[in-house]
C-alpha cells in the first residue's frame, strides 16, 4: 500500500504525512520488513523516545494492514508528577490517533530494589490486560542499546550463557508473545522519529541517577565507546552466544518432553527420576522452566535459589519446599510442582 494509499483511509493526516520525511519513511520500511504480527497486539509505552517511536511506527504499521492494536502507559507513582506525564502522553498520542489507557500502580511502593521490582509489576498489569483483552502478542520497545546494556548487565551478574542472550525478538510467557521489533534500531534514531513526529518526549530523571546499575552501565558502556568499541563486533558475539543457547534449548525440550508430565486433572507437573540425570546446565534450565509454567512468573526464579532446591533433590533431602510460586515436593523418585496459592 502506497503512501497516497494510506493517506486514503480514514485517519489523522497528520500522523500519515509524517512518512513524507526521507529518513522516516525508510525507517518505517525497516521496521515494516522485520514486524511479523499480522494479527492484534498490545503496545507498552512509557513515554520515551523508544516507546513513542514504536507507538508511530506500530499506529502506521496497523492502519497499513488493517490490524486492531492497543496501547497501554502505565503510572508507576513512584515519582511526583507521574501521573501529569502519564497523562500527557495520552493527550499528545490522542492528536494522532492513538488511544492510550493508563494502568496504575496502586498501594505501597518498595524502599528498595525499585527498579527490578518497578518492572516485576509493569509486566504484571500488562500481561492482566492482555488476557483479559485476549490480546497474545504484546509489544516492547527495547533497542540495540538495551540490548548492550543488558549482555552487559548480566555479566556482572555472572550470568551464563541464557541470561547473556535474554534479550531476544520474540519470548513467550503464559502464550502471551513479548516481541521486541527494534532490537537492530539505534537509540538516535528512535529518538529523532519521537522528536519529528510528536516534538515530544519524557525525560525520565532516573536516567540520570548512577545508584541505578543500568545507569552506571549505561555510562561505562558510553566510554568503551570512545575507546574503540564497535557494535558490529557486539552483535557477532551475541549471535555466536545465540547459537549456543539454541544448541543447548534443543536439549532442554527434549527433557522436559520425554521426562515430564502435566496433570491436567490435578494441576501438577511431575518430573520423573531421568528428568534429574542431564548435564547440570540442562537440568537447571529445565526446572527454571517447569516453575515458570507452573508458577506462571515472567521472570524465573534467580539460578542460586533453583540451584539449592536441586541440591536437596540430589542429595535426597527434599521434603518441601516453595520458590517462584511454586511447591516442590519430592514423593518416591518423582519431584511434584504445584501453583502455590
Amino acid at each position: 500500500m502506497s503512501l497516497k494509499n494510506l493517506n486514503a483511509i480514514k485517519t489523522p493526516k497528520n500522523l500519515l504525512s509524517k512518512l513524507l520525511n526521507k529518513r522516516i519513511r525508510y525507517l518505517f520500511k525497516e521496521f515494516e520488513n522485520n514486524f511479523e504480527v499480522k494479527h492484534r497486539f498490545a503496545v507498552a509505552v512509557s513515554g520515551g523516545p523508544d516507546s513513542l517511536a514504536l507507538a508511530f511506527l506500530t499506529k502506521v504499521f496497523s492502519i497499513k494492514y488493517n490490524l486492531n492494536c492497543k496501547y497501554f502507559i502505565i503510572d508507576h507513582k513512584l515519582r511526583k508528577g507521574s501521573t501529569n506525564e502519564a497523562k500527557k502522553v495520552k493527550k499528545i498520542l490522542s492528536k494522532y490517533g492513538i488511544k492510550l489507557e493508563i494502568l496504575s500502580w496502586n498501594g505501597k511502593k518498595p524502599l528498595s530494589n525499585i527498579q527490578s521490582l518497578a518492572r516485576k509489576k509493569r509486566y504484571n498489569l500488562l500481561f492482566s490486560k492482555c488476557k483479559n483483552l485476549k490480546i497474545s502478542n504484546l509489544i516492547i520497545g527495547h533497542h540495540s542499546d538495551d540490548l548492550f546494556e543488558n549482555f552487559f548487565i548480566r555479566i556482572m551478574r555472572g550470568s551464563g550463557l541464557k541470561g547473556l542472550t535474554s534479550l531476544e525478538k520474540k519470548t513467550t510467557i503464559n502464550n502471551i508473545d513479548i516481541i521486541r521489533p527494534l532490537l537492530n534500531f539505534e537509540k538516535k534514531n528512535l529518538e529523532f522519529i519521537s522528536n519529528h513526529v510528536f516534538n515530544f518526549f519524557i525525560k525520565d530523571p532516573s536516567n540520570e541517577n548512577i545508584d541505578f546499575k543500568r545507569v552506571k552501565i549505561r555510562k561505562l558502556i558510553s566510554k568503551f565507546k570512545k575507546s574503540g568499541l564497535e557494535k558490529d563486533k557486539l552483535f557477532l558475539t551475541l549471535s555466536n552466544l545465540k547459537s549456543s543457547n539454541n544448541a543447548l534449548r534443543f536439549y532442554v525440550d527434549q527433557n522436559k518432553k520425554f521426562n515430564s508430565f502435566f496433570d491436567k486433572k490435578d494441576k501438577k507437573l511431575i518430573l520423573n527420576k531421568f528428568f534429574f540425570t542431564q548435564p547440570y546446565e540442562v537440568v537447571l534450565r529445565s526446572f527454571s522452566d517447569s516453575l515458570q509454567i507452573i508458577g506462571g512468573r515472567y521472570f524465573s526464579a534467580r539460578g542460586k535459589k533453583i540451584d539449592n532446591i536441586l541440591q536437596m533433590i540430589r542429595k535426597n533431602t527434599l521434603k518441601k519446599a516453595t520458590l517462584a510460586d511454586c511447591i516442590v515436593k519430592k514423593v518416591n523418585q518423582s519431584v511434584i510442582i504445584t501453583k502455590e496459592y
